[in-house]
């Protein structure tokens, strides 16, 4: 190992060590996340956690609390081996009472977790935690549940809907505390307002095989939505999807920002995704980009892991095609890594944002960044509501700039979000789950 690895990681292990004292329930599982035994165990049984996903994803369509309890003994019954707890619970749905019982104990449960993740069903039911969590010197973005549109009326409302977001929350923070750390770093000002936007909601004709027509289409919509965050003086940032629309969405958000009537605002920002193998060429592609399209304020990248690993690896073995993502955990890991150096070296030309629940990541983007000679001011933190509580704190504890992402919306759009989170929060080799079994630090700090 170089002196300057050495260095690093000598660094990563002192920031991860005084995150991991300021957490605010120390020894407090992040698994309390799902609050739910049934979670706890699908983690260590496959059938079982499909079987809960499967009654997760039709809660929805479900009409009566029987109906409830009849799907879920029937997803259960499928399972070969019923946790005891689980066995317990499916013996008193042969009767009317016992089903209302079952069915209202799953509803809650349901309710219980969704609420976890998701602030609110509208953004104005969400300007409390929003405020909350500014008091408590942490930043949010907000992101209006719904998976991608098939009408034009649908994208027309989506739009619509992030509009009045765009409103609602810019004329509530416009009365926040003053909170110097979340509203400037060396680039300027950094607004208050802040809500996430998904390329798919805004068009009904994302497809791979005509990607110009969805992404023209798409132009339509966003377009106006930027205008008003200009006027607003807000920001947008886009998310990035499964892969089938990354090229669609990247060509999307760069060319719109490299028009003449954007060059100047809004503050925008756009995701790249460590665990699919191509993602530094693509990172390439955005810093040449920035290099001949410098914009005032400069774009942010939100580096994440990315969260579609099983939708992507599904299709690419049911196609027969090479798997994008990297399916060994370390060496997302080591990319992320090498992607979070880069980015900071790049500070120059993009603002920097670091998402992820994992100690070890946050860490060394924290030594990384302050190796390279650059001020904490300039790096931005990323949690995900519901998942990342503690290390939210922490970080803000600590003096650093910190941003949840905090979903909106009603229990039918949010469910295949819902989902997502449950998968990420159940994998046997996620961080959270690791320290949630008792992990030590030293292991969880380890480089990957």
């Amino acid at each position: 190992m170089s002196t300057v690895q050495d260095s690093t990681e000598q660094e990563v292990r002192r920031i991860g060590a005084e995150l991991a004292d300021a957490f605010p329930s120390a020894g407090h599982s992040p698994m309390r996340a799902l609050d739910s035994r049934a979670m706890e165990l699908a983690a260590r049984d496959r059938e079982l956690k499909a079987a809960l996903f499967r009654f997760v994803d039709v809660v929805p369509a479900c009409r009566s609390l029987d109906d409830l309890a009849r799907h879920l003994t029937g997803f259960l019954e499928e399972v070969p081996e019923t946790p005891p707890s689980l066995a317990a619970a499916m013996r008193i749905a042969h009767t009317r009472p016992g089903r209302a019982a079952l069915g209202a104990a799953a509803a809650g449960g349901v309710k219980h977790m969704a609420h976890r993740f998701i602030v609110g069903e509208s953004p104005a039911a969400a300007l409390e935690v929003l405020r909350g969590l500014w008091k408590r010197g942490v930043a949010s973005t907000v992101d209006l549940l719904g998976e991608a549109t098939v009408t034009e009326a649908e994208a027309d409302n989506y739009a619509r809907r992030c509009t009045e977001a765009l409103e609602e929350i810019a004329r509530e923070a416009a009365r926040w505390p003053e909170r110097p750390v979340l509203e400037r770093d060396s680039a300027g000002r950094l607004p208050r307002a802040n809500v996430s936007v998904k390329v798919s909601a805004l068009t009904p004709l994302l497809r791979p095989d005509a990607p110009e027509r969805g992404r023209d289409d798409a132009a339509c919509r966003l377009r106006p939505l930027l205008r008003r965050a200009r006027e607003l003086d807000a920001h947008i940032h886009i998310d990035m999807e499964s892969l089938d629309s990354r090229e669609a969405v990247l060509e999307l958000v760069l060319g719109l920002l490299r028009e003449d009537e954007f060059r100047e605002g809004p503050s925008a920002g756009l995701v790249l995704q460590a665990y699919l193998r191509d993602s530094p060429e693509q990172l390439t592609t955005i810093l040449e980009w920035a290099r001949s399209c410098p914009r005032t304020p400069p774009v942010q990248i939100r580096l994440v892991k990315g969260a579609y690993w099983d939708h992507e690896l599904v299709e690419a073995r049911q196609h027969g095609w090479p798997t994008p993502v990297f399916e060994v955990k370390a060496d997302c890991d080591r990319n992320f890594e090498a992607l979070t150096r880069r980015l900071v070296h790049a500070r120059e030309l993009v603002r920097v944002a670091i998402g992820s629940h994992n100690l070890r990541s946050v860490a060394h983007a924290i030594a990384v960044s302050r190796q390279a000679g650059g001020s904490d001011q300039d790096l931005e933190l990323q949690v995900l509501r519901g998942l990342g509580d503690e290390l939210q704190d922490a970080l803000a504890a600590s003096g650093l700039r910190v941003r949840t992402y905090c979903p909106v919306g009603d229990l039918v759009a949010g469910m295949a979000y819902l989902v997502r989170r449950l998968l990420e929060n159940t994998s046997n080799d996620s961080f959270l789950h690791e320290q949630a079994t008792g992990t030590p630090l030293e292991e969880l700090l380890a480089a990957p």
